[in-house]
């Protein structure tokens, strides 16, 4: 037996201890979720288990991924809902309670969170992943990292990286330019390693311009450890191997699951071979020890508090939903008195996804019983939904039913996506309900005094064809066990809604430039969008969406004023997470009931010389006020958050110049604006022979001498604003290309030019 305490600090005698055999064995799992002991070490097994929305860990009898049996477990919302809360508070105080149930059911890893962004509603595992918008999302799991960790249990922040669509997953190579992977795709992954350090990142299947994520030392350690300072440990996706030695190599430590001794053995050969090095894989199994060493620990033997985690649940439930419609004020409802209950999906509650991530609830609880607790409504199914009892039904029965029990009467109608329709493993082909659940709503709406929509799904759904049939439209997502309480709590009154759209509703799909490549062919989907997903495409567009991101209408209303705005230099000294803006404003309630303000900043760059969005979420606040009181809200903008990634330098770069500071309560309702100055180092690109004339000219530094070496040219060129219409077609000129056309400059001349005043 080892005659040490197993944490860090016995990591290099055990090191010393092992054999290559036992080294390389440390680098897979026993089995399909564990990693492997070495009992003569008294180096003991992790249990792995899914997330992230709750803890799945299946019963002792079930093997490998049997998703319908796991322990009971507090089921929360969806990661689509939690996002939609907006709220870092309550994402860490589910986290706590996450880690609290990992702990008392012996699991060690939670699998999860999942940041992928959003990049069309179309992805089939949308329902597991925050918002469209990067800052958002990363800020959120970060919140939920931060809570999980602090139980001693834990994360694997996953799928690293651009793991956007469910089809091909496992071999789809995604074409992405450097930007648009640093601003988008990788940036919220960034957010949460630097501001959250989770013990763990998975890996995704696919590959990024051409090379496994398994396998890809740029991402895995490069950019992972050497930029962002990951200490911790990256572990696959299950069965995301590819070429293990190379993954060893690049910077991958844990494969999952069991690979049954058939990479330990290509990774022992290889050491014996010379291929890779016994340094490197130390490297790797050091990374597994000390994952060991910081979060094993026995079951505490305690019971959770589930009633505690339920309740939790349920108001997590109701802050997850948000109010996209209420006409007349058609909601909170004045009572129950009048109201008729329509959808199966009210009874039969779609509450998660379908995947790795189902959790076997504690309890649950449908809108229907929610309600039903509070009056005796009348409940009409109204369309036929599978695995329900309504299963071998006719639709139109169903239908007819419905509209007789919603004649002059408040009808609630809970409609969505059967569960079959999103799933991990394949993605959607369009965003439409089902026919029926239409045709009901349009039926129902021509004889009811008053028509609410309750919608239950995972990512956005098409509203524009039906939204005008519903005088409310509640979006609930997939709320968890709590689903029905919350959005009774919510029809009732007895809560205001407070979330705000992570994702935009768009009045089709095809108004999302990244439906001109999806889900790509032949192996390969190109971002070819670049920046403009969500909300930032719409608006480069000039498209406008059913909903856009941000939105939530809440049972008051808000005021804003007094926006100050405070810009500090940016030096190349600053550090990326020194203050480079700081904004303050006044939100006021300007209603009549207690709400929660969810005041969003935007920044725009009205004058940059690179392809920039119209807007760009930087912060956000949330804040519950009572009606007639204000309270003064700040949001500072650091210097990663102002930045770009500046393809030349490789670096993240903030441009000099206006910037336009809003404050709005959505991506298309702003409330406050201002300009604000920045100073910082210019951003143009160094003057070479290949620069052209306008850009020569464009340097105040370097122009009177190029004017002078141009001659009778730069003199049609002087002066700003005053070009000569007869040299207007030169400014465009490669500087060599004057030489070797009119040698105005001479190749010696321009040398000297490039030598002064070029990089």
């Amino acid at each position: 037996m080892l005659e040490v305490v197993f944490d860090d600090d016995a990591i290099p005698q055990l090191l010393d201890r092992l054999t290559l055999e036992e080294k390389c064995s440390l680098l897979s799992g026993s089995d399909f979720w564990h990693t492997e002991p070495i009992e003569r070490l008294d180096i003991p097994a992790l249990m792995l288990t899914d997330g992230p929305h709750g803890v799945r860990k299946q019963s002792q009898t079930s093997e490998d991924l049997d998703v319908g049996n796991a322990m009971p477990a507090t089921c929360f919302p969806t990661a689509a809902g939690l996002a939609s809360t907006w709220d870092r508070d309550l994402v860490a105080e589910i986290g706590h309670a996450l880690g609290w149930e990992c702990r008392v059911l012996g699991v060690h890893v939670l699998l999860g969170p999942g940041v992928n962004i959003k990049r069309t509603p179309l992805c089939g595992r949308n329902f597991e992943y925050f918002s469209e918008d990067p800052l958002l999302a990363g800020e959120l799991a970060a919140c939920l990292v931060r809570g999980i960790e602090a139980e001693g249990i834990g994360t694997s922040v996953k799928h690293f990286a651009a793991n956007n669509q469910e089809t091909d997953r496992m071999r789809i190579n995604v074409e992405v330019d450097e930007r648009t992977l640093r601003e988008i795709y990788l940036a919220p992954f960034e957010r949460v390693v630097t501001t959250a350090n989770p013990a763990t990142l998975m890996c995704s299947y696919n590959r990024i311009n051409g090379a496994y994520s398994s396998e890809n030392p740029w991402l895995l350690t490069r950019v992972l450890r050497d930029e962002w300072g990951f200490d911790g440990l990256v572990m696959t996706d299950w069965g995301a191997v590819n070429d293990r030695v190379a993954g060893v190599r690049g910077g991958l430590d844990l494969e999952m699951p069991s690979s049954q001794g058939l990479n330990d053995h290509r990774v022992a050969e290889a050491v014996r071979r010379g291929d890779l090095s016994e340094d490197t894989l130390d490297r790797a199994v050091a990374r597994v020890l000390r994952l060991v060493a910081r979060h094993h620990q026995p079951s505490d033997g305690n019971t959770p508090d589930l009633d505690a985690h339920h309740d939790l649940a349920c108001r997590a439930a109701a802050a997850s939903a948000v109010l996209l419609k209420n006409d007349q004020e058609t909601l909170p409802l004045s009572g129950l008195d009048d109201v008729v209950i329509i959808g199966e999906l009210a009874r039969t509650s779609r509450y998660q996804g379908a995947g790795s991530s189902r959790v076997n609830p504690t309890r649950l609880v449908s809108i229907l019983e929610a309600l039903r607790e509070r009056a005796a409504v009348p409940f009409e199914p109204g369309y036929v939904l599978a695995d329900s009892p309504t299963a071998g039904s006719d639709d139109e029965v169903l239908r007819r039913a419905a509209a007789t029990a919603a004649r002059g009467r408040t009808a609630v109608l809970v409609l969505g996506l059967p569960s079959a329709d999103e799933s991990e493993g394949y993605d959607r082909n369009h965003i439409d309900l089902p026919a029926s659940h239409v045709r009901l709503l349009r039926e129902v709406s021509e004889v009811a005094e008053r028509t609410v929509v309750l919608l239950a799904n995972g990512s956005a759904v098409a509203t524009a064809p039906w939204q005008h049939a519903a005088d409310a439209i509640l979006e609930l997502w997939l709320g968890g066990q709590g689903g029905g309480e919350g959005a009774a709590r919510l029809l009732t009154g007895e809560v205001s809604p407070s979330g705000r759209l992570a994702e935009t509703i768009p009045l089709r799909v095809e108004q999302l430039p990244a439906q001109l490549n999806f889900p790509g062919e032949n192996g390969v989907v190109r971002y070819g969008e670049g920046l403009f997903i969500g909300y930032r495409g719409l608006q480069a567009l000039g498209a406008h969406p059913s909903f856009p991101f941000g939105h939530g209408l809440t049972y008051t209303s808000f005021s804003y004023s007094d926006l100050v705005v405070e810009a500090a230099e940016v030096t190349p000294e600053l550090p990326l997470t020194a203050p480079v803006l700081r904004v303050t404003f006044t939100v006021t309630n300007s209603g009549d009931r207690h709400g929660v303000a969810v005041p969003q900043l935007y920044l725009g760059h009205p004058t940059s010389a690179f392809t920039r969005p119209v807007r760009e979420l930087r912060g956000f606040s949330r804040l519950g006020l009572e009606p007639g009181k204000s309270e003064p809200v700040t949001i500072t903008v650091d210097r990663r958050t102002m930045s770009l990634w500046h393809t030349l330098s490789h670096s993240w770069q903030v441009e000099p110049g206006p910037v336009t500071v809003e404050i709005g309560e959505s991506s298309a309702d702003i409330r406050l604006s201002a300009t604000a100055t920045i100073t910082a180092p210019s951003l143009r690109p160094p003057l070479t022979h290949w620069s052209t004339l306008r850009e020569w000219r464009a340097d105040p530094m370097a122009w009177p001498t190029m004017r002078e070496a141009l001659g009778e040219f730069g003199k049609l060129m002087d002066g700003p604003g005053e070009i000569n219409p007869e040299a207007f077609f030169l400014l465009d000129l490669p500087a060599c290309k004057a030489t070797l056309m009119f040698n105005q400059p001479t190749a010696t001349q321009l040398d000297d030019l490039v030598a002064r005043f070029g990089a």
